[in-house]
This record gives C-alpha cells, sequence and structure tokens, in this order.
C-alpha cells in the first residue's frame, strides 16, 4: 500500500454563508425557531435575504468548514462537493483553493444555484439557520474522486449530505474506497433532525466507520436515549473511536476501555457559535493523523472550537497553527 499523500478528505454540502445580526423580533416575524436549521427553497431564501440587513458572505458548509480548519493547522486536505457556476460558487472555489486545499468536483453547468444558509446571529450569540441546498443535493457516486479518497489517511463524511439517494451512494462509495485503500473513515451526525430522519441507515453506516463525531443531542438521538453517558456506552460497542461535543461543558472521548473528559478552552467572548462542532472535529482529525494521544486530540479541537466562536463565520480568521502554539 502507497503512503498517504493527504491528510483529510471531506465529502460535504458545499454551502456558502450569509451571517447578519438580528434580534428575537426579526426570528418571530419570519416564524423561525431560534437555534434551530430549516430547510428552505430558492424562494424563500431570496425573500429571507431581502429582508436582512446588511451581511457577510463567507464560504461554509460544515465539512468545508473541518477542512479549511485542518489546512489552517497544516494538515494536506481535500475537498469533494458541488456547486453550481455561478457567482456564489465561485466564491466558495475561490476560498477552499486559497486555503490550500485540493477541489477537483467540477461546478453544475445547469440545474439549482449553488447552496446557501441564510445564518441570524441574536446578541446572545446563538445562530438560527436556514438553509437552501441547491446544487450541493446533487453530489453523485460520480463525484467522488477515488484517487484523492484512496490517497488520504482519513475520509470524512458530513452527516448534513445524507438526504438525496445518490448521496447516500455517493458515502458508501468513498467509504469502500478508503476501506480498500485500508484508509479511515469518519462520520460526522451533524444534527439531531438529520439522526432522527436517518438513524436506521446511521447505524448502518457506523459499522464502516472508525471515527464518529456528534454532540449529546445527536448521541442520545441516535441510541433513542436521553441518558448521555448510556448513549457513550452505546457508541463504545459499535464504533472504535468516538467524540462527543458537550458545549461549555467540553467533550468525552470513548474508545475502546478508555474515556476521556476534555474541558472546553476558554475564550474571552463567544460572538458565533457557527462552526463550533465542526472545528473541533477539524483540530481532533489533525491530533489524530500526528499520531497524538487522544487527550492532546481532544485539547486540539477545543482550541480550535474557541477559535472559532470568538468571530462570525465557520472558519479561522486566526491560523489555527499560530493559536495553537500560542496556547502551548
Amino acid at each position: 500500500m502507497t503512503a498517504p499523500t493527504l491528510d483529510v478528505v471531506g465529502i460535504g454540502n458545499a454551502i456558502v454563508d450569509i451571517i447578519d445580526d438580528t434580534d428575537d423580533a426579526f426570528l418571530a416575524r419570519h416564524a423561525m425557531t431560534k437555534g434551530a436549521m430549516a430547510l428552505i427553497d430558492e424562494d424563500q431564501a431570496e425573500a429571507i435575504y431581502a429582508a436582512m440587513g446588511p451581511a457577510m458572505e463567507l464560504s461554509g458548509g460544515s465539512a468545508g468548514n473541518t477542512i479549511a480548519g485542518l489546512a489552517s493547522l497544516g494538515a494536506r486536505c481535500g475537498y469533494i462537493g458541488k456547486v453550481r457556476d455561478d457567482q456564489l460558487g465561485h466564491v466558495f472555489r475561490h476560498d477552499i483553493t486559497a486555503a490550500g486545499i485540493a477541489f477537483p468536483t467540477p461546478s453544475a453547468a445547469a440545474g439549482p444555484a449553488t447552496a446557501r444558509c441564510l445564518i441570524l446571529v441574536t446578541p446572545d450569540a446563538q445562530r438560527t439557520m436556514n438553509t437552501f441546498l441547491g446544487a450541493c443535493v446533487n453530489l453523485t457516486p460520480e463525484d467522488i474522486d477515488i484517487e484523492m479518497v484512496s490517497s488520504a489517511k482519513i475520509t470524512y463524511l458530513e452527516g448534513y449530505l445524507y438526504d438525496p439517494p445518490h448521496a447516500q451512494e455517493a458515502f458508501r462509495k468513498a467509504a469502500a474506497i478508503a476501506r480498500a485503500s485500508e484508509r479511515k473513515v469518519a462520520l460526522s451526525l451533524s444534527d439531531s433532525f438529520c439522526v432522527h430522519r436517518h438513524r436506521t441507515a446511521f447505524l448502518e453506516l457506523i459499522r464502516t466507520v472508525d471515527v464518529l463525531f456528534a454532540n449529546e443531542a445527536e448521541l442520545c438521538a441516535l441510541f433513542e436515549t436521553e441518558d448521555f453517558e448510556a448513549a457513550l456506552e452505546s457508541a463504545r460497542g459499535r464504533v472504535p473511536l468516538t467524540a462527543a461535543t458537550c458545549g461549555a461543558k467540553g467533550a468525552v472521548i470513548v474508545s475502546g476501555d478508555q474515556t476521556v473528559r476534555v474541558a472546553a478552552a476558554p475564550v474571552e467572548r463567544v460572538v458565533d457559535t457557527t462552526g463550533a462542532g465542526d472545528l473541533f472535529a477539524a483540530g481532533f482529525l489533525h491530533g489524530l493523523t500526528q499520531d497524538l494521544p487522544l487527550a492532546e486530540c481532544g485539547r486540539l479541537g477545543a482550541l480550535a472550537a474557541a477559535e472559532i466562536i470568538s468571530h462570525y463565520g465557520g472558519r479561522p480568521q486566526t491560523p489555527l497553527s499560530a493559536y495553537v502554539a500560542a496556547a502551548d
């Protein structure tokens, strides 16, 4: 088996985040559930965008954020995701390739517009997301770059992408390629709503997964329990390694007979929690690809998450390699 040339390749929804400060009254006027993510169509996306104030456009997407975080830590990365050949598609491609990430997936010449997530951030730093999935759900098995997946130490799959049947086929194809190449597969459950929709399929999928990322709610939903510790034990019996985030309480890592509890890294002010879980995964995976102890992998994840919640957007503003070095 040839040596890997990439650390991590991510597969997920290629989305541009459009972020704006707002208040609870705006959410109420538009019948939004605070702190939740709602799927919307293109007409709804245009209507909400028209009602928003001046906004920031930042490339996002869960796996995209994770891969950008990894690149900021110095990892060698690739990304697979679908955009349209439109303005936001060009924004996404520019941002990810400018970060030094290989992005070979061709843009769609027809069909829905590039996906966007309209993120409303209230003064308490909670984010309410309205997502038009657009072109990104049209990822198919043909878009899976066999050479890229087989050359990566870890293939990272984004649970948000698991709705369309052809995307599920793409996941299974990527996992099979990684397995055949004796590489590892990681999965993020992404959202408890995803888990409720696809619980049976996720339980089947994790049989091929080496590393599982989830938060408390997602893990409890997967194993149908309100007891987080019981959910951790269920994960321990099914997945070689699980990293579960617990917000301000930090994270818990279980692997075999090991249980590692990681404290959240301090941050002066929480501005926007968008991407906190994505960046925890970035730091953790970076440590894992460098064969660091689980406690150190968790510490890197906590530091990456701390950087991201200190500003708007789900991608680092301070190079994470420098941020981590300053914390040492």
